[in-house]
């Protein structure tokens, strides 16, 4: 049994078979395997998930004798259409939140808070405490305490507003399964863009001033390990190398005699798992709709 989100289970009123089934369709739809039954076609899935989809509207509805009227007066019947995209926004909450941690959240802080509530965060000292010297006879010496700092993140509303045509639906001839894998792969894109650029942003900011810089123009070898080794000692943990996978066929040994064969990780994905003792992550790319054929993410970063 998938596990799903409290408002899903509470809206499905203990009947969870068709937010489970859609959340295998979903990993189906994104060829996620080992995590779907393969023993069934996604065509299959699909056509058994709308009628799925629509059993379940008409239960939320209300609605017992759709065959007691022609398609076309049911189609502007106002609960039916309420209750349709009521039990689509559902389906989406199913995957969703997790979905967006798949996606982004190696690399964010991912909460689920209450509608119209805010978020804190507490934010670490990344300084030690002073060891001072001390004397045979001294009780106790230098007294230190830190403080957390905290910042309060205030929510920004997304919206998705979208058409179906309902009397196409409940004749079979529109998908609504595909209608909202679709939607979640629209807010998840969007997101996905708005936590990247934020994430550039702060990077952005940066001191690259002095020898203290923690951004540096152009790659070589030398600089990305010694800037693993400030990054690694002043956040007490070791760094990740982050980018997309075109930024990050680049890193590879400075010496020009090393070889690798057609099974090595390199071929297979396109850049190495680990590199100069530091763990890869890999960025995977979002397309830019409002230009064809861009890419939202720097291929040129680190």
């Amino acid at each position: 049994m998938a596990k799903l989100p409290v408002n899903v289970i509470n809206f499905a009123a203990g009947n969870t078979a068709l937010y489970e089934k859609f959340i295998d369709y979903w990993k189906h739809y994104l060829k996620k395997d080992g995590e779907y039954d393969a023993t069934v076609s996604f065509s299959e899935k699909e056509e058994k998930l709308n009628a799925a989809m629509k059993k379940e509207i008409l239960r939320v509805a209300g609605i017992t004798n759709l065959g007691d009227f022609p398609l076309e007066s049911w189609s502007s019947h106002p609960t039916l259409n309420w209750a349709t995209f009521a039990v689509v926004s559902v389906m989406i909450d199913a995957i969703l939140p997790q979905t967006i941690i798949d996606s982004i959240g190696v690399y964010t802080d991912v909460r689920t808070i209450s509608y119209g509530d805010s978020a804190a965060f507490n934010v670490e000292s990344r300084d030690l405490f002073v060891v001072s010297k001390a004397g045979r006879a001294m009780r106790q010496g230098e007294l230190h305490k830190q403080f957390k700092g905290q910042v309060t993140v205030l929510p920004e509303l997304r919206e998705l507003s979208v058409v179906v045509s309902l009397y196409r639906v409940l004749a079979g001839h529109e998908s609504l399964a595909d209608f909202t894998a679709k939607a979640v792969r629209s807010v998840e894109t969007a997101v996905t863009v708005d936590a990247y650029t934020t994430f550039a942003t702060a990077m952005d900011a940066l001191d690259n001033a002095g020898d203290d810089a923690l951004r540096f123009a152009g790659y070589t070898q030398d600089t990305l390990v010694g800037l693993c080794q400030k990054v690694s000692a002043w956040n007490g943990n070791k760094a990740v190398i982050c980018g997309t996978q075109l930024a990050l066929q680049d890193v590879l040994p400075a010496d020009a005699n090393y070889r690798y064969d057609l099974q090595s990780d390199y071929v297979k994905i396109g850049y190495v798992q680990t590199a100069f003792g530091s763990d890869i992550l890999c960025f995977p790319q979002v397309a830019a709709y409002a230009t064809p054929f861009t890419l939202s993410l720097a291929d040129n970063r680190l």
